[in-house]
């Protein structure tokens, strides 16, 4: 299944301002990477995708319509994926990459 050129957009324009920001095809989806390091995602099931980072994914998962990344049968810890309705409130999805930003800075540095 491919990424929905629509989400992909979605997320491109969330990210327009920040600078570095590079695309990488993963999770067979699309990653948005800075520095480096993954912030950001659309996945092939349409869900919006964000490394918020162990520490966070309580916070980020009190959110509505946000859940833990699923990979086959494994959750992946420090991934929550936002979905359905929620994906349209700009607001949230703010929020969710704050808390994204906040993890890749709390990462060593990449060279």
């Amino acid at each position: 299944m491919a990424v929905d050129p629509g989400t992909a957009q979605l997320m491109r324009d969330d990210l327009s301002a920040l600078d570095g920001i590079s695309e990488k095809k993963m999770f067979g989806g699309l990653g948005f990477m800075r520095g480096g390091h993954m912030l950001s995602g659309v996945m092939s099931t349409g869900a919006l995708l964000y490394r918020v980072g162990k520490a966070r994914q309580a916070q980020a998962q009190a959110m509505p319509g946000v859940g833990p990344m699923e990979h086959g049968s494994r959750t992946m810890g420090g991934f929550v994926t936002l979905t359905g309705e929620a994906m349209a409130d700009d607001d949230q999805r703010a929020t969710l990459l704050a808390l994204a930003l906040a993890n890749a800075q709390d990462l060593p540095a990449k060279e």
